[in-house]
């Protein structure tokens, strides 16, 4: 634009005629030579800042603040147990050598068995919970490839995914398709999807055939069942059981305390989805169409146990499983229940 602030007639100039003279800022106060036409660049304005909004699926976790008194506690208790057990062990091994030798050897060997017992348990439940963490890992970076459409992360994704099935003989053939494709030109997500396809569709349809058997079992047996009891330790013994196939179905072997922690995602993840009520809404279709009035009272309450038992091995899929339902249909609660009927009605 001319230096000029006074209103002109608007003319038309090619940027590399020889008249043409472009000015900085500091020089638009000088007079340009006569017939020659000036022009001063604008500043472009400066980008003002722009708060991403926070997700609502991702509630900000307040740090920790101050000393964490509670580990202090249980550290310091589990230590005292510890030297308690070991002092203990000493004296009785002390004891045993004072009234005789051979049993003081022989407390001395179950003493060492005791010790390379606990090491080797201590190592199966650290490698468990460690697999456990890279099956969360795993579903988590899967999530964030197919977001972000990366085919370097899909790539590792699929190549920890495949490390991860190693050991499944059913899937040599799906290992061998993704190898394959390693080399084409597929976008990441695509290549997560078809990672997902291969490798994911026979361990689902094996993980919702044992949790129809499942659903069946607590069914038959809670029907038949004499006892509240049994019931209820019935149905915590095959929940637990459940849990624990889906694990190892989908490559994570968990000791005592993955279970533990596997129990509790599972539950957690229920709680957040509503699974009880979803069954109980279930349920009360089930009364409105009439089926359930065709069913004696046992009957009926081995029905909604199994129907328990099938929401809870779902919700265990959504937690053991190493990748999110993307390319895949989610198994759903209806069809369990159409097994569930069918095996009933057959069995009447």
């Amino acid at each position: 634009m001319s230096e000029r602030t006074g209103q002109r007639r608007p003319v038309t100039f090619k940027l590399d005629d020889p008249h043409v003279v472009v000015l900085e800022r500091d020089e638009a106060a000088a007079r340009p030579a006569r017939g020659s036409i000036s022009i001063t660049p604008e500043a472009e304005p400066e980008p003002e800042p722009v708060l991403l909004p926070e997700s609502p699926d991702t509630p900000p976790v307040p740090a920790r603040k101050g000393f964490r008194w509670g580990v202090l506690f249980w550290s310091s208790l589990a230590g005292l147990i510890l030297l308690g057990t070991v002092l203990g062990a000493i004296n009785l091994i002390g004891d045993l050598f004072a009234r005789s030798e051979g049993l003081g050897f022989l407390g001395l060997t179950l003493a060492a068995l005791f010790v390379v017992a606990s090491i080797v348990i201590a190592a199966r439940e650290i490698l468990g919970l460690a697999r456990l963490a890279t099956i969360e890992n795993l579903h988590r970076r899967a999530l964030a490839a197919i977001a972000a459409d990366d085919r370097k992360e899909a790539d590792a994704v699929v190549r920890d995914l495949v490390k991860l099935a190693h050991n499944d003989p059913h899937l040599a053939r799906a290992r061998a398709t993704l190898r394959s494709h390693s080399t084409d030109i597929i976008d990441g997500a695509d290549l997560v999807r078809l990672a997902e396809r291969e490798l994911m569709a026979p361990l689902d349809q094996e993980a919702r055939r044992l949790v129809s058997v499942a659903a069946q079992r607590v069914s038959i047996v809670t029907a038949i069942s004499p006892r509240a009891v049994v019931d209820v330790l019935f149905v915590f013994a095959a929940a637990m059981r459940l849990v624990r196939q889906l694990a190892r179905l989908y490559g994570g072997r968990p000791g005592t305390l993955g279970m533990i922690r596997l129990m509790r995602h599972v539950i957690a993840h229920l709680a957040i989805t509503g699974g009880i009520a979803a069954s109980d809404t279930l349920i009360q279709q089930m009364v409105g169409q009439g089926i359930a009035a065709k069913l004696s009272t046992r009957l009926g309450e081995g029905v909604l146990n199994g129907l328990l038992t099938a929401r809870l091995g779902l919700a265990a899929i959504d937690v053991t499983r190493p990748m999110p339902f993307t390319a895949l249909p989610r198994p759903a609660l209806g069809d369990l229940v159409k097994d569930l009927l069918r095996k009933r009605d057959g069995g009447n």
